[in-house]
């Protein structure tokens, strides 16, 4: 049981180091990182099952070239291929880096250029009492309790505390 174990332990290993490195592929775009995923996909596919009427087991050969035809070539059929293993993915950070690498689902950059619009909502829902209740003073948000006090004190005050707290008292002046 423990040779089970230890085997699975390998195979999850295993796959884990084939994903980090098409993951480095996609990143360097470099042959070298290419021929190390299909290096990773050849071991994987070397431990399926072996009979003599069918052919050699290939899944991880074939969707490595796929993969990295699509890396290296991005369009809208090769965008298909990589949203599928994206998909395919477990580890949600993983995930969210290779998709930031091939760029799918990124959030578009807002123009600069647009003004800002008075009427945008910005800044409903907080109460019109001037700056003392932006800054959490006696302020009761929609949530009902009371945002804690805010002190603010002169920036030598201030400083000397920042000092103290991360370097200790210091000299006194």
């Amino acid at each position: 049981m423990n040779l089970n174990v230890s085997g699975a332990e390998w195979h999850a290993k295993t796959l884990r180091a084939w994903q980090l490195a098409i993951l480095r592929f996609a990143v360097t775009l470099d042959n070298a990182d290419r021929l190390a995923v299909l290096a990773i996909a050849r071991e994987i596919d070397a431990l399926g099952p072996k009979h003599d009427s069918k052919p050699e087991f290939g899944f991880f050969r074939r969707t490595s070239a796929e993969l990295c035809s699509a890396i290296l070539r991005p369009n809208e059929l090769t965008s298909a291929v990589l949203r599928q293993y994206l998909a395919r993915i477990d580890d949600d950070r993983l995930k969210r880096v290779f998709a930031a690498t091939i760029e799918a689902d990124q959030p578009k950059v807002s123009s600069v250029g647009k003004p800002f619009k008075r009427g945008s909502g910005l800044w409903r829902g907080l109460s019109s009492g001037g700056q003392a209740s932006a800054l959490g003073h006696g302020c009761t948000g929609r949530l009902g309790f009371a945002a804690p006090r805010i002190q603010v004190l002169p920036a030598d005050v201030r400083s000397r505390r920042c000092f103290s707290r991360h370097f200790g008292p210091g000299p006194r002046i």
